[in-house]
């Protein structure tokens, strides 16, 4: 049986796109919305994959990076830009150092608004510091 945890936090930052025509292209802000989920098969011998206070603690050291911030002005979304494919992809990226024996980061999803969202659920070849 595979198991899998989900928890969702959120924070409002600012940014704007670069190489993008459109008002987009121009500063403005979100209440973004994460949903970061761990998956594995084995439990601990408390019958948990991983405390949910744990992931919880997790995304709480990203989101105080990134909270009430120009994105664009924070690393790495000054040299790449601060889309929410690469927004999701950093966080997926720092979540993958809080893997435990039996359970690992499988997905993130972030929502820069109620009905859109980018999902991303293993990382390759990429700009995003690990």
């Amino acid at each position: 049986m595979k198991y899998k945890l989900s928890v969702i936090k959120s924070f409002s930052s600012a940014h704007f796109l670069r190489h993008y025509k459109g008002k987009c292209e121009n500063l403005h802000g979100h209440n973004w919305r994460i949903k970061a989920s761990f998956s594995g098969e084995n439990l601990l011998d408390n019958g948990m994959l991983i405390d949910f206070a744990d992931i919880r603690e997790a995304l709480d050291e990203i989101i105080v990076y990134l909270d009430h911030k120009c994105l664009n002005e924070t690393a790495p979304f000054d040299e790449i830009n601060p889309t929410a494919e690469n927004i999701a992809a950093f966080i997926f990226a720092k979540l993958q150092k809080k893997n435990t024996e039996n359970a690992e980061v499988s997905g993130v999803e972030v929502w820069e608004n109620a009905d859109a969202s980018a999902f991303v659920t293993e990382l390759r070849s990429s700009k995003i510091e690990k």
